[in-house]
């Protein structure tokens, strides 16, 4: 995997690992990081970076309604 950086100006109060974590989660909510990606990028492990989407309310899991329930009728 490539990576890129990039100079950011934060306004006071903001920190640097705020803004990685939200960056990572936002790439993951849209689909453009898969979940190890965009734990590696806030700088956690899968497990925390898992505990704090749930703290956010972004959910791991992106099932249409209709995949959910070709899922639970297996």
């Amino acid at each position: 995997m490539s990576s890129v950086h990039f100079t950011v100006e934060l306004p006071e109060g903001f920190s640097a690992e705020d803004a990685r974590l939200l960056l990572a989660m936002k790439l993951f909510e849209t689909g453009k990081a898969t979940l190890g990606q965009a734990a590696k990028a806030a700088g956690l492990s899968k497990q925390a970076f898992i505990e704090v989407l749930g703290q956010y309310k972004v959910p791991v899991f992106n099932y249409s309604p209709d995949e959910l329930r070709e899922e639970l009728d297996q």
